[in-house]
């Protein structure tokens, strides 16, 4: 029988459920994710630190446990919240169970839940802090703990700690990807595209990253506020003079928004999905896409040297930017994508022909 567990939100409200995986009571800024496939995806993404996520497709758990699949080598997620978790996956790549996986990453689940009204609730006041907790005795207590709740130290938490160099083909182009908390994705899309990817700490200078000559620079996407990495936005401004190819991912669109002057604001609850739909301004083109983000940069607060290249169909918000100072763009969606929708993995090509444009200018 399993033990019964709730989940208690800052606005009060308080859901009961029953606990799989790790036992024990857990803080953090819960929010939900529509994707239909994709689970472990989402477990392993590093931009999911400090937080609760709530699956909104009821069952989970369906094809097991593929480490091949991973994003990072283990979840970043506070707690896990499902309305139903499969016990017998079947699939011929599986090598495990959801249950024990979490078990083993000491991740607190919660299951049967009315997570379609979990999530209504997140939709219509906003992303808040909630506490997973065994006991309600005290809930005077608990939302105190909750609202003192706060995500910090996010980058540093998720990123690497050394360099590393992966792949390069004959041809190939040197690029820095510069570790905020990159999915491995990311990497595989250059690498398959016969970069040599040379994965940097987050607080790497951009001296160090000039020294490296790199025939381009990867911003990868990662945790957290994006205001609060100030050293890292005051190295990303020195790189504008470098004349390097810059491309930009989810929260490294953000930094570099903020290292050029714009503004950054937290959205009501975010878009985490894989059928997030942005337009193109340029072609008028609509493509489907896969996000993970609680914050966007203020479109009203580009400087002049940038220009809005990509909005969000749904609520008009920034996707994209095109840079008129630098040979830079960058965009707030997933062109990696995994587990899909592959439908603007063609920017990893754009970015391999600016960093071959400026390789010609050079010569």
């Amino acid at each position: 029988m399993q033990q019964s567990i709730y989940i208690v939100l800052e606005n009060g409200q308080v859901f009961e459920g029953e606990s799989f995986g790790a036992s024990g009571e857990t803080v953090g800024e819960i929010v939900f994710t529509t994707g239909m496939t994709g689970y472990l995806e989402t477990l392993t993404d590093p931009s999911y630190y400090g937080q609760m996520v709530v699956q909104t497709f009821p069952l989970i758990g369906n094809y097991g446990i593929i480490p091949a699949d991973f994003e990072s080598s283990s979840p970043h997620v506070k707690a896990y919240i499902v309305r139903e978790w499969c016990e017998s996956p079947s699939n011929f790549r599986s090598e495990g169970e959801l249950d024990p996986f979490l078990k083993m990453n000491n991740i607190v689940g919660v299951c049967g839940i009315d997570t379609r009204e979990l999530t209504r609730i997140i939709r219509e006041v906003g992303v808040m802090n909630a506490k997973i907790t065994t006991t309600i005795d005290n809930l005077d207590e608990t939302l105190a703990e909750i609202k003192n709740y706060r995500i910090i130290n996010a980058v540093e938490s998720v990123c690497t700690g050394e360099i590393s160099v992966a792949g390069g083909l004959p041809g190939g182009y040197r690029v820095v990807l510069w570790d905020f908390g990159a999915k491995e994705n990311i990497r595989r899309e250059l690498l398959k595209r016969g970069c040599k990817v040379i994965t940097v700490p987050a607080f790497t200078t951009a001296q160090e990253i000039v020294d490296l000559k790199p025939d381009g620079i990867m911003l990868s996407n990662g945790p957290g506020d994006p205001a609060d990495n100030t050293e890292i936005i005051n190295e990303m401004a020195q790189l504008t003079d470098s004349g390097i190819p810059i491309f930009g991912i989810c929260l490294g669109h953000q930094l570099l928004a903020l290292a050029q002057g714009a503004k950054t604001a937290k959205l009501k609850y975010g878009h985490r999905g894989a059928n997030q739909p942005v337009q193109d301004l340029q072609t008028g083109r609509v493509y489907i896409t896969s996000q993970n983000h609680g914050y966007a940069v203020v479109a009203d607060s580009l400087p002049a040297q940038a220009a809005l290249r990509f909005i969000n169909a749904n609520d008009g918000t920034c996707e994209g930017i095109e840079y008129h100072n630098m040979p830079a763009f960058s965009i707030q969606f997933h062109p990696e994508a995994s587990a899909g929708p592959l439908d603007t993995s063609y920017l990893f090509d754009q970015f391999i022909d600016l960093m071959r444009k400026e390789h010609s200018t050079c010569r």
